[in-house]
């Protein structure tokens, strides 16, 4: 599923993409969070994001910033809005001013369009399965890169994630997202280990690559546990037992 929300005013279609976000994480609090940037877009990533779904998690709910920024993610993407329309997770596409043959595409995928012009009143052009339609918090996790997290993790460097996860508090990076990259990362390292090539694991090549050398500096239980950890952790921050930051801490802490 497709929710595209675009225009020169950015601002006001981030607050409306953040706006959703919270909405459609309160309908689906098991739902994990992920975003990709131009900056953090790795195609393997974006590829499982499609097709994969947590372990825990009905869906996944994932946020792509201004990826049309580069044009050779641009057209990745584009080709493969069919299969984003029919994915079991939701896609929540943020960009700037579209062209029209772009725009045209995506008017046959999108569940959810949505414009912001400049700031003038009346500006708006909205559809809703091609109805019209009717701003959550500002995040600037576009500036810190995810994956040099999982990287952290998958290499088992203490030091290096508990800097990181500082990085990623003062970017304003929300806990949800990423615990949420963190327990793929996870998955992928024990879908690996547990598989005899990447097909049987269902994962992309590159990710079973990159998850099959990290999980050689963890032993089978402790991937478990961590695992469970992580499952842990998620449970008790939403039902309001334990602080979702200090938990994620000291689960850094405890690697």
């Amino acid at each position: 599923m497709i929710y595209l929300f675009y225009g020169q005013n950015i601002d006001q279609a981030r607050r409306k993409a953040n706006e959703v976000v919270q909405s459609l994480q309160k309908k689906r609090p098991d739902a994990s969070l992920f975003r990709l940037d131009s900056d953090s877009w790795q195609e393997a990533a974006f590829d499982e994001y499609v097709g994969g779904q947590g372990l825990f998690s009905q869906k996944y709910i994932v946020v792509l910033d201004r990826l049309f920024e580069k044009k050779e993610i641009k057209e990745y993407v584009i080709e493969r809005l069919k299969v984003l329309k029919f994915s079991e997770n939701i896609f929540i596409i943020l960009e700037n001013s579209l062209d029209k043959a772009t725009l045209a595409k995506f008017e046959k995928t999108a569940e959810k369009i949505q414009s912001f012009g400049e700031e003038k009143e009346g500006t708006d052009k909205s559809w809703f399965g091609g109805k019209k339609f009717g701003a959550g918090t500002n995040k600037k996790s576009g500036d810190f890169n995810m994956f040099a997290i999982t990287d952290a993790l998958g290499a088992r460097n203490q030091k290096r994630l508990w800097i990181l996860y500082q990085q990623a508090l003062r970017h304003d990076v929300v806990s949800g997202e990423l615990h949420g990259i963190l327990f793929w990362q996870v998955k992928s390292m024990l879908l690996a280990t547990l598989s005899k090539d990447a097909k049987e694991s269902g994962l992309n090549p590159f990710v079973y690559s990159k998850a099959k050398t990290y999980a050689k500096n963890f032993t089978l239980p402790e991937l478990k546990k961590i695992s469970s950890q992580l499952v842990k952790i998620y449970h008790q921050a939403h039902r309001g037992e334990v602080d979702f930051d200090i938990a994620l801490e000291k689960f850094f802490l405890s690697i």
